[in-house]
């Protein structure tokens, strides 16, 4: 029953405490790792070079952690702390409540600024429906990436390779989660293609899964989840998108523009109605439900192939 303990436990402390601000995490040592090797290897449009930074960061990633728990002697706290920075369930809700509370306030202005933190998207033109759309996509997108594609890898790592396997498994996932936010192709095309197309594989499972988990709560959605859960230029994207829109039985998607350019994309429940603002608080809800329905269906998982 370890893994249920451990990932129970690295759950619970990220809902009480969201991510570490202020000590060690291995996430920003990930990315100044990246940053020092961007200024050595950087070239927009060599495959190659984006290829090199990828397994550098991959296998020093992996270096790191098996020797955190080798000198640790694999410590159960050490384990819980690697698990616990993975996660991003506590840190998703804060992320978008300032937003919610800039919205209710009816500041606009600060609405979109702190929306310019969590998306890609130009943010300073977005109108009131505009910004709880992008609010919810944020919430749906990463609860697969943040939370979902976490707790499969711990599975997957447990199970294959037991609880040094989990750790690994997690951050090597983690590693190149942070390559394709800070390098993946839409910032450096071909030099962010090899950590993009890696991002998408590693999540390929998830979103299908954690998209169907999220979309089962009625017919309805999950009509819509198989529907639409295709619309977008990513492989994955749209997977949590279409399940919460068919959910909340609101529309999302549509075209919005990046470093000034329009990039049109669909509708996703495009029947349905706009989001309204506390469609977010039921965004938070859902992101709750399914994100705990995952993580007990792999405890249950784990359980019955490990017995």
């Amino acid at each position: 029953m370890n893994f249920a303990l451990e990932i129970s436990l690295a759950i619970l402390i990220d809902l009480i405490l969201g991510d570490p601000k202020n000590f060690f995490h291995p996430v920003k040592l990930i990315g100044s790792f990246i940053n020092l090797e961007r200024k050595f290897l950087f070239q927009e449009n060599s495959f190659i070079r984006g290829l090199v930074l990828c397994l550098l960061t991959l296998s020093t990633t992996g270096l790191f952690v098996w020797l955190a728990l080798y000198l640790t002697g694999n410590n159960f706290f050490v384990r819980i702390y690697f698990l616990y920075s993975a996660l991003a369930w506590r840190d998703l809700k804060d992320e978008t409540e300032i937003i919610f509370h800039a919205l209710i306030n009816k500041n606009l202005i600060e609405a979109r600024k702190f929306l310019s933190y969590v998306v890609g998207r130009d943010t300073e033109n977005l109108n009131e429906t505009e910004i709880i759309r992008a609010v919810i996509e944020t919430i749906a997108e990463n609860s697969i990436d943040g939370v979902i594609s976490v707790i499969f890898y711990a599975a997957l790592g447990y199970l294959i390779f037991n609880s040094y396997g989990m750790i690994l498994s997690v951050w090597i996932f983690k590693a190149v989660s942070t390559l394709d936010s800070m390098i993946g192709y839409k910032k450096y095309k071909s030099f962010g293609t090899p950590s993009a197309k890696l991002d998408d594989i590693l999540n390929f499972i998830p979103a299908r899964l954690g998209g169907f988990i999220i979309a089962a709560q009625n017919k309805n959605a999950l009509k819509i989840f198989l529907r639409d859960r295709l619309k977008h230029s990513s492989p994955n994207s749209a997977h949590g998108e279409s399940a919460f829109a068919g959910v909340l039985n609101i529309k999302l998607g549509g075209g919005a523009f990046y470093d000034k350019k329009f990039v049109s994309r669909p509708f996703i429940n495009s029947e349905a109605r706009n989001p309204e603002i506390f469609d977010i608080v039921r965004a938070w809800k859902l992101l709750d439900e399914s994100c705990g329905a995952f993580a007990l269906l792999m405890m249950i998982l784990i359980f019955i192939l490990a017995s």
